[in-house]
């Protein structure tokens, strides 16, 4: 006879052996397979690569690395990798921004303006994100941006860790967390993108 611990524990194995068989994937569209099993399953699906023809095509904005030209708007594949790829990929600062949520220290990272014209690409997936010229000293020690360089490229949303609310910005070509939009910055937007270094590769245009 087998008690309500046991049932429990086969309905749960049952679920995850339908969920990351990828039907359950294929009928919500790729949403993350994280969100609907929570922290107890994490170190499972981040070891489940997801099927290339599970992963979503995206709609974004593309800009040319020798002058920062407008391209517009192209399909990408959303990059979606499991937590070793990503290790493989990130270093452990960006990995730790970039997957988990984290916040390099501060002054600890390139924050100044460059000198030169470019544009900044998602450390994980290359996606552009913001154009040099909307960068501004804001004195906190990480990058800041009135504007990114597209709405398309990044993702907005609530958050409400540490019993703050604020908003946090991803990159929408791989969901990698960037930093937080807070409205404290200079015109035309009134806005500060407060960016995480690790989180972004400087491209210096070849072409002024």
């Amino acid at each position: 006879m087998t008690s309500a611990s046991d049932n429990k524990a086969m309905e749960r194995r049952r679920f995850l052996s339908i969920l990351l068989g990828g039907g359950t994937l294929a009928a919500l569209g790729g949403v993350s397979v994280l969100r609907l099993m929570g922290r107890k399953g994490e170190a499972m699906a981040a070891t489940a690569p997801i099927a290339a023809d599970k992963v979503p095509t995206l709609l974004l904005e593309c800009f040319a690395d020798d002058d920062g030209h407008h391209l517009g708007p192209c399909d990408v594949r959303k990059l979606v990798l499991t937590d070793a790829q990503w290790h493989e990929r990130l270093s452990d600062a960006a990995f730790n921004v970039m997957r988990r949520a984290g916040t390099e220290r501060a002054f600890s990272g390139p924050h100044e303006k460059p000198p030169s014209k470019g544009l900044y690409r998602c450390a994980g997936c290359d996606t552009a994100l913001f154009d040099a010229s909307t960068q501004f000293d804001s004195g906190t020690g990480w990058p800041s941006f009135w504007q990114p360089i597209a709405k398309q490229n990044v993702i907005e949303s609530r958050d409400t860790a540490y019993g703050m609310v604020r908003t946090a910005v991803s990159c929408a070509g791989c969901d990698s967390h960037l930093g937080h939009v807070f409205d404290d910055g200079p015109p035309p937007t009134g806005l500060r993108y407060c960016m995480n270094s690790v989180a972004m590769r400087f491209v210096a245009y070849r072409v002024s």
